[in-house]
């Protein structure tokens, strides 16, 4: 049996203004040694793989803090925030690690999900349960390994791991 783990913090910087109507510590996550501690504890408590969420200004500190056998893959979403700027920011970065490599796996899983942003699941950031899908595959979970999530949040991952059909 593997150990994996699945971390949605809240995205530094947005931590109170965000999600503290949701959590009581939501406003520790403006602090960037918070996600350190977060790397530093999905690094030494899952070396099986893990994968963590995060949003495009962060990724400069969490590529920092990355090993080198981890990936950077992107959730492409069809639906997003429009917002009154030049740019929109229409993808997530997603950080994950794995020690399971299956080269005849198929179908192959691509490093980006493309995906429609959950709505109404009754907290900000909640993830459609495709994408929680696609986090299980690129860690190559199997039924009977062990799925951590850190920030269960709306339960979007017990969710998917509850579905028989699931891979």
């Amino acid at each position: 049996m593997r150990r994996f783990a699945y971390a949605d913090p809240p995205y530094l910087g947005c931590g109170k203004k965000i999600y503290g109507a949701f959590h009581d510590s939501a406003a520790d996550w403006d602090d960037p040694e918070t996600h350190r501690n977060l790397m530093a504890r999905l690094l030494d408590e899952f070396p099986d793989g893990w994968a963590v969420s995060l949003h495009t200004p962060s990724l400069p500190l969490y590529a920092s803090l990355m090993p080198p056998d981890a990936r950077i893959g992107a959730w492409c979403k069809t639906w997003h925030q429009i917002r009154p700027t030049t740019t929109q920011y229409s993808w997530e970065p997603v950080i994950w690690r794995t020690t399971h490599k299956d080269n005849n796996r198929t179908p192959m899983v691509r490093d980006y999900w493309i995906g429609k942003a959950t709505q109404q699941r009754g907290l900000p950031g909640a993830k459609p349960d495709g994408f929680n899908r696609w986090i299980l595959h690129l860690l190559g979970y199997s039924q009977g390994d062990e799925m951590r999530d850190l920030f269960p949040g709306a339960g979007g991952m017990a969710r998917t791991l509850a579905q028989e059909t699931l891979l």
